[in-house]
């Protein structure tokens, strides 16, 4: 997408554009106050200046907009295709094996049990089993650095959702 396309926008029509990005609306709402962006990049600059900006309610809701990866026919329906997603490259990717997924959706459940909110994690590239060491680290965590580590994941989610946005024409 253009960013004349993103300046041009009414508010709702930008409001529902960053929507698909994060789900704060707060964010959303000074994100559309920020236009005119003048390159991708101030788009990308302002996500991440207003974020950091964010407070726990922000980021919760946020978090909120993502599905709760806790069941196992969901999980074994998201790692599926890890074999044909791998094929083409040159390091293999494990295909998750039921105990991997059932472990994930075990260790889900308690990360939400202890923290209050679901696991959030830039999953892009990652396979089940790396995502369960990824879960596995954070759960000693405490809930003040675990909020920290799951904005900082949201983040990156939405930076790459911004780019798809950014590039999307």
């Amino acid at each position: 997408m253009r960013i004349e396309q993103i300046n041009q926008a009414s508010a709702a029509e930008a409001a529902h554009m960053f929507l698909q990005c994060c789900t704060s609306q707060q964010w959303i709402d000074l994100m559309v106050a920020s236009r005119p962006f003048i390159s991708a990049r101030a788009v990308r600059d302002h996500a991440d200046a207003h974020w950091r900006a964010m407070g726990e309610a922000d980021f919760l809701q946020a978090f909120d907009g993502h599905p709760k990866i806790g069941d196992v026919g969901s999980l074994k329906a998201k790692y599926a295709n890890t074999k044909e997603l791998a094929a083409g490259e040159q390091s293999a990717v494990n295909i998750a094996s039921d105990e991997i997924i059932q472990r994930l959706a075990d260790g889900n459940g308690k990360y939400q049990e202890k923290f209050g909110f679901i696991f959030i994690v830039c999953a892009s590239g990652k396979s089940a089993g790396e995502m369960l060491e990824l879960l596995q680290a954070r759960l000693p965590n405490d809930r003040a650095t675990e909020l920290l580590n799951a904005a900082e994941e949201q983040r990156k989610i939405f930076n790459i959702r911004l780019n798809q946005l950014l590039e999307d024409a």
